[in-house]
C-alpha cells in the first residue's frame, strides 16, 4: 500500500472531518473543530514527501511556495479527495478532506462555482474524451480557406505533465512551452492556440463538447465569475498556473455552447528594454503629472507596454501606484513604490467608481485599464490636471484618432472645454501594432505623439488634422509616425515589407517610402 493510500485510509478511519498531516506531529483529524489523534508516533518528513510525490511532480514540489498551499484533487476508488499541499519549515504538510462518491454531470451542465485554485466540485465533473495528465500535444496549422496544410505547414510537438488534477493545466503548460499567446476552447472543435499571431490547431486532441469546456473552466473559475457568467453569458477573470504564469480568461456562450479564450500573461512584467520600447516612451515614465494613453487594436500588446512602464516606475521612483483593471493581468510587487491593484467586478464596481475612489487614496500614478466611457475619460483628464500621472488604454488605431475619439465622446456643447483640458493635460499617446518577425516571434511598431506646445495648440484650436504633419517634422523630439516605425523595422531586416504594408494605416505613403529607398516592391 502506498503512503498516500495509507493516509486516505486513516481519514476513513477517523470518520468525517479533515485529516492533518504535519511533519513532527501525530496524524489527527479535526471534527467540528475538535482534534482527534489517530496515532501515537509523529510523522517523518520523508513519509510525507513520498506521499506528495504521488500527487505532484518533483518540479512542482520544488516550486511549492511557502505559506500558500496548493490544492490537488485526487480520486481513489469511488471517492474524491481534496488535498492541500503546503510547505512548512520542517517539510511538506498535507490536509486531506473527503468529498464523497464521484458523480457525473448532465449533458448540459452549468459551470461550477468555486474559488480560483480551489478543488473542483465532483458534482460538476464530466468524463473527458481523453485523459489529460501526461499528454503529447501536436499543434498543426490548417488554413481554413485552402483546406488542410501540406508539407510546408509547421507542426509543433510538446510534452507536458501536471499533477494538479485540473485538466486545463496541460493545455496551459503547452501554451507556455510553445510561446503561444492565446488558447481558444470552442464547443465542437479541438483546442486552438495562437502562436506568433497565427492560429494553430491541435489536431490529435479530441473535439470538445460544451460540457467538456464547462467542466474544465469550472475547475478554475471564481464563484463571482461563475455567478456573472450565469447571468450575463460572458465574463472575464484571471487564473494563475502553479506560480509560473497568469492567464486572462474570457468565458462566453455562442451557438454551440460554452467557449473560452485564455491569454498568457507572464508572472513578472517584461522590462522596457526587453520589449524594445523607444526612448521617447521610456521618458514618459519620468513624468509626475499628465495623461499618457497607450492605444492599438486588440492583441497589440498594450497591456504589456503599460506593465513595462509601471515596472520601470516601480524600480526608479518612490510613489504610490494604483492600477484599475478588469481583470488584473500583470502582478506588480512593491519595489520602491507602493502598488495597489484593483480588479473591476471583484474589488470595485466599475472603472469610473474606482477612479473616483482612487483620487481619495493619495495616489501619485493611476493606471486605468479601460477608458471606455465619457465619465471615465472625464475623470482621467481631471485627475491628470490636478497633479496626478494617469496611464490609460484606448482601442484606437492611431495617435490622431485617439485624440479625436476622446473629444468626440463629449456632447457638442462641452467639446471646447475638453479640448482645452486635453491640450493642457495630454503628455503622450503611444499607438502600437505587433508584426511577425522574419526570425520568428513578433516585433512592436510604435507611433508616438508627445504633448509639445505645438501639439497642444492644435488640440485646443480644433486642428487635429494637422497633427500628423507635425509628428513627421518632430522626429528629433522623439515623435514618430507608424510608417516611420514600420519602415525602420523593414530596414533593420526584422520584418518583411509586405508585413509592414499589411499593418500600416497609410499604405500608399508606406509604398512611397519603399520606392524612395529602392526596397523591393510588394508582390
Amino acid at each position: 500500500m502506498s503512503n498516500l493510500t495509507s493516509f486516505l485510509a486513516l481519514l476513513e478511519q477517523g470518520s468525517t472531518g479533515e485529516l492533518r498531516l504535519v511533519p513532527g506531529d501525530v496524524p489527527h483529524v479535526l471534527v467540528d473543530g475538535k482534534r482527534h489523534d489517530l496515532a501515537s508516533q509523529p510523522i517523518h518528513p520523508r513519509v510525507l514527501l513520498a506521499a506528495t510525490s504521488e500527487l505532484l511532480s518533483r518540479e512542482e514540489m520544488n516550486e511549492l511556495p511557502a505559506n500558500r498551499p496548493r490544492i490537488v484533487r485526487h480520486e481513489h476508488g469511488d471517492v474524491t479527495y481534496v488535498i492541500e499541499v503546503g510547505r512548512t519549515p520542517s517539510g511538506i504538510s498535507l490536509t486531506i478532506r473527503s468529498r464523497g462518491p464521484n458523480a457525473r454531470m448532465s449533458s448540459t451542465p452549468p459551470i461550477s462555482t468555486r474559488a480560483s485554485g480551489a478543488p473542483p466540485d465532483s458534482k460538476t465533473r464530466t468524463p473527458h474524451p481523453k485523459t489529460i495528465s501526461d499528454s503529447s500535444i501536436n499543434i498543426e496549422h490548417e488554413d481554413q480557406r485552402k483546406g488542410p496544410a501540406t508539407g510546408g505547414a509547421r507542426a509543433i510537438s510538446i510534452t507536458t505533465s501536471t499533477g494538479s488534477g485540473r485538466r486545463i493545466d496541460v493545455l496551459l503548460q503547452g501554451m507556455v512551452l510553445t510561446k503561444a499567446s492565446d488558447l481558444h476552447l470552442s464547443a465542437e472543435n479541438s483546442p486552438v492556440m495562437r502562436v506568433d499571431g497565427e492560429i494553430k490547431f491541435i489536431k490529435q486532441f479530441p473535439t470538445l463538447a460544451s460540457s467538456d469546456i464547462a467542466a474544465m473552466i469550472g475547475e478554475i473559475m471564481t464563484p463571482k465569475a461563475a455567478a456573472d457568467f450565469e447571468e450575463l453569458h460572458d465574463v472575464d477573470f484571471a487564473y494563475e498556473l502553479a506560480g509560473t504564469c497568469r492567464f486572462r480568461v474570457n468565458v462566453f456562450q455562442d451557438r454551440n455552447g460554452v467557449g473560452a479564450v485564455l491569454r498568457h500573461i507572464p508572472m513578472d512584467p517584461l522590462t522596457v528594454e526587453q520589449i524594445g520600447l523607444p526612448k521617447a516612451c521610456i521618458d514618459l515614465c519620468n513624468l509626475h503629472q499628465g495623461l499618457v494613453v497607450v492605444t492599438g487594436p486588440t492583441g497589440s500588446g498594450k497591456s504589456t507596454t503599460l506593465a513595462a512602464m509601471v515596472d520601470r516606475m516601480n524600480k526608479t521612483r518612490s510613489d504610490h501606484i494604483i492600477t484599475i483593471e478588469q481583470p488584473i493581468e500583470f502582478v506588480h510587487r512593491n519595489n520602491k513604490c507602493l502598488v495597489n491593484q484593483r480588479d473591476v467586478g471583484q474589488h470595485t464596481r466599475s472603472f469610473k467608481s474606482a477612479l473616483r475612489a482612487a483620487l481619495r487614496e493619495d495616489p501619485d500614478i493611476v493606471l486605468v485599464g479601460e477608458m471606455r466611457d465619457l465619465e471615465t475619460i472625464t475623470m482621467a483628464v481631471e485627475a491628470a490636471e490636478t497633479g496626478h500621472l494617469v496611464l490609460g488604454i484606448l482601442h484606437t488605431q492611431t495617435a490622431v484618432s485617439t485624440v479625436d475619439r476622446m473629444i468626440d465622446q463629449f456632447p457638442a456643447d462641452r467639446r471646447v472645454q475638453i479640448r482645452t483640458m486635453l491640450s493642457e493635460s495630454l503628455q503622450g499617446v503611444v499607438a502600437q501594432v505587433l508584426c511577425k518577425k522574419i526570425s520568428g516571434g513578433r516585433a512592436a511598431a510604435h507611433e508616438i505623439l508627445l504633448g509639445t506646445p505645438e501639439i497642444a495648440a492644435l488640440i485646443r484650436d480644433a486642428k487635429t488634422s494637422r497633427i500628423q504633419s507635425v509628428m513627421q517634422a518632430s522626429t528629433a523630439q522623439g515623435m514618430a509616425t507608424m510608417n516611420d516605425s514600420l519602415f525602420a523595422l523593414v530596414q533593420e531586416n526584422q520584418i518583411e515589407p509586405r508585413e509592414a504594408w499589411l499593418k500600416s494605416t497609410d499604405k500608399s505613403g508606406l509604398l512611397d517610402m519603399f520606392k524612395a529607398a529602392n526596397l523591393s516592391t510588394l508582390p
